[in-house]
This record gives structure tokens, C-alpha cells and sequence, in this order.
């Protein structure tokens, strides 16, 4: 499988201003992470609220450009790459939000929603953008005569998939999934996850899958990396790092997903504390705080990415 995206080192800070007369604050929302990204294949980025997922996901759509580090997509990476480059890799790499209602504009058909790309990225002449719209409506398992219909007139999963449909308009080879399936009922999720793996195969599309619920990222990833507080603290394989995770971080969010089998025994890992504040990060390992393996190494040396049987691990004593 050939690599379509690749970062390393990547870092994006914001300065915050939290009142009139403070200093302005440095927020690193992410903080360095590398990782590279294979046609047909799953990356999966789990953890908390506020670990930095969705600012990845701005970065790789290229809302956002990285403070430090580099994306190279397609061979040409983002930050050098001019307006006329950044354009046509802006069509290569397409996102799903969690919310399909918000994403859609209530007073849009649904044609003139799935046609908008066409008419703003390309040269497509009318009758062929209409055609182009009614096939992924096709693929994507609704019906030709609901184009001209609006949002409202849907159920989540059907403006989910509808959503599903526009971001594979422009043909992408990179398609963002921030949360897709979150936002559905439990009964809908399966089937918009199928419909997810299913265009994958077929148009061999690389996913970039952002989500919290493990249970849903073991059904549909092939790579995971964990962050925490901006940090890529373990990443491997899907099956490396569900039966031997080895970061205290990740066997406490595997310890929290539920099993289907009643006869299962589980230890429960319960953390200490809340997540730390990103104005005031702790020094040496951000987890040391909350971790119950912390010694005092971990509070003053950040600890650096090593392979441990497969995984990247960051942690001294993993």
C-alpha cells in the first residue's frame, strides 16, 4: 500500500489571551506527533476530550496550518506548497463532521448540497454535475428522487450518509471522520460503519478515522495512535494494541470499553483527577499527573518514542 500522507513532528499552538491585563497564553494543542497514512488503509486516533484530535483533523484538511513540523500529502508538503498546489490537495483530502445536520444548509436541496463542490472546484458542466450528484446518492444507498429534498426531511443516519456522499464528490483519496458515527443511534451506527468500510474497499480511499468509542475503532481500523494532551503517547496495530497495550494511558481507556460477553472478567482502571489544563501543562511526561507507574524520572524528562514489539511507546517505564 502506497503512503498518501505523512507527518512528522507535527504542532499546533494558539495564543490565548485570558483577560485584559494577562499575558497571552501558549495552548499547544498538539505537540509534536508523526505518524503516515496508507491508501486503503484505517488510521484510528483515539482519546480524551480536548487531547487534540480535532485540531489534527483541521490540520490534515488544511483549515489550519501546523505551528511547527511537517504534512506532506501526495509528495508535496503543506507548508511550502503554493496557492495552485494547496488547491488541488484541498480536493484530495475531504472531511465528515459528527453532526450531519449542522454540516448540511437547511434551506439546500440535497442536489444542490452534493453539486456545490463541483460548481466551486471544477469545470463540470451542468448536466454532468446533476448526474454525478444522483450516482453518489446511488452509492451511498439512497434514492435518486430524495436530491430534491432538504436536511430536515431525513433521519440521522440518512443525512449522515448524505454527508458521506458530498465528501466523495470531488473523488478524494483522503477522507477525515471526526466522530461519524457518534451522533446516531446505536441501531443506525452498523450500518453507516458498513457503508464506511464498504466505500473504502471499493474506491480504495485512506481514512483518518477521530473517535472515543474503542468498541467502534476495533471494528474499523487497521492503525491506532493514542494522544493524550497533544502527545502521541502509543501507536501499532490495531490487534497489537487492543490485546497488549502497553502504555498505562491506553490500558486505562481499554479497561473503560464495554464487552459483550457477561462472563468476561475486566479489571477497571479508574484515572485520578481530570485532565490537566493545556495553559499549564505538567513538566516531564504530560500522563505523570494522573499515572499510576509515574516515578520521579517522569516528572522532569519527557519521555521519547521507542518500539516495544511493534508499538511505539512513549513512556520510560512501559
Amino acid at each position: 500500500m502506497s503512503i498518501v500522507l505523512e507527518a512528522s513532528g507535527l504542532k499546533r499552538h494558539y495564543a490565548v489571551r485570558r483577560g485584559m491585563f494577562s499575558p497571552v497564553a501558549n495552548v499547544a494543542a498538539l505537540d509534536g506527533v508523526s505518524f503516515n497514512l496508507k491508501s486503503g488503509k484505517t488510521l484510528a486516533i483515539v482519546g480524551e476530550s480536548g487531547s487534540g484530535k480535532s485540531t489534527l483533523a483541521r490540520l490534515v484538511t488544511m483549515i489550519e496550518e501546523p505551528t511547527a513540523g511537517t504534512l506532506t500529502i501526495d509528495g508535496v508538503d503543506i507548508v511550502n506548497a503554493d496557492q495552485a498546489a494547496l488547491r488541488r490537495l484541498r480536493s484530495q483530502v475531504q472531511i465528515v463532521f459528527q453532526n450531519p445536520y449542522g454540516s448540511l444548509n437547511p434551506r439546500q436541496t440535497i442536489r444542490a448540497a452534493l453539486e456545490e463542490p463541483l460548481l466551486v472546484s471544477t469545470d463540470m458542466p451542468a448536466e454532468a454535475r446533476r448526474a454525478a450528484a444522483l450516482d453518489a446518492l446511488t452509492r451511498v444507498g439512497l434514492r435518486p428522487e430524495h436530491a430534491d429534498r432538504y436536511p430536515h426531511m431525513f433521519s440521522g443516519g440518512q443525512r449522515q450518509r448524505i454527508a458521506i456522499a458530498r465528501a466523495l464528490m470531488l473523488r478524494p483519496r483522503i477522507l477525515v471522520l471526526d466522530e461519524p458515527v457518534s451522533a446516531l443511534d446505536v441501531s443506525i451506527r452498523a450500518q453507516v460503519l458498513n457503508l464506511i468500510a464498504e466505500l473504502q474497499q471499493e474506491l480504495k480511499l485512506a481514512y483518518l478515522f477521530i473517535s472515543h468509542d474503542l468498541s467502534v475503532v476495533r471494528h474499523i481500523a487497521d492503525e491506532v495512535m493514542v494522544i493524550y494532551l497533544g502527545h502521541a503517547v502509543e501507536a501499532g496495530t490495531r490487534d497489537e494494541i487492543f490485546a497488549n497495550p502497553r502504555h498505562p494511558y491506553t490500558r486505562a481507556l481499554l479497561s473503560a470499553t464495554p464487552v459483550a460477553d457477561p462472563g468476561a472478567k475486566k479489571e477497571r482502571i479508574v484515572l485520578q483527577g481530570e485532565l490537566p489544563s493545556p495553559f499549564n501543562p505538567p513538566k516531564g511526561c504530560a500522563f505523570n499527573p494522573r499515572c499510576p507507574m509515574a516515578q520521579e524520572r517522569c516528572r522532569v524528562e519527557a519521555p521519547e518514542p521507542r518500539d516495544l514489539g511493534g508499538s511505539m511507546v512513549a513512556c520510560h517505564f512501559a
